[in-house]
């Protein structure tokens, strides 16, 4: 039983769109787009010259490359203040107690939209304002804490 060439260029589209994840520069992507559109093509005109689907693969992928790529990369890659593995990155900004802290214990802290565990020298009550001192020494997950002098409650 031959293989279908609809089928073929649907899993061409497959090993690219494998290759994005191994090799992520947000490029593959449009030549997995690409080769599913010859697939689709392909499986409405049986008859297609080779030539014609080689020229439709390329065509196709790079208008979708060259229309695309930059809104997908602002949609996927987001906007960020500091590095991801820059541990200082949090340090000095202001957050919010969303889980009461206990002395030399944990607590949770909300800091730009995201909630982070934290600790602090002394207690610090719920919704009451914090400043971020840096990173616990044995764990870069949990946040050292202050609260901001002069602000009792938020």
């Amino acid at each position: 039983m031959p293989i279908s060439l609809y089928l073929v260029w649907f899993l061409i589209g497959v090993g690219f769109l494998i290759g994005e994840m191994v090799v992520p520069g947000f490029i593959l992507i449009f030549f997995t787009a690409g080769s599913w559109i010859v697939a689709g093509t392909v499986f409405f005109l049986e008859d297609l010259a080779l030539t014609t689907q080689i020229i439709v693969f390329i065509v196709s992928s790079l208008v979708f490359l060259f229309t695309l790529r930059r809104y997908g990369l602002n949609t996927f890659k987001g906007d960020s203040k500091g590095g991801v593995d820059d541990e200082f990155s949090k340090t000095g900004q202001k957050a919010v107690v969303t889980e009461a802290i206990d002395q030399d214990g944990y607590g949770e802290i909300q800091l730009n939209g995201t909630f982070w565990r934290a600790t602090a020298d002394i207690s610090i009550d719920k919704d009451q304002r914090v400043i971020v001192e840096g990173q616990e020494s044995n764990n870069n997950l949990v946040l050292k804490v202050k609260p901001i002098a002069g602000i009792e409650r938020k």
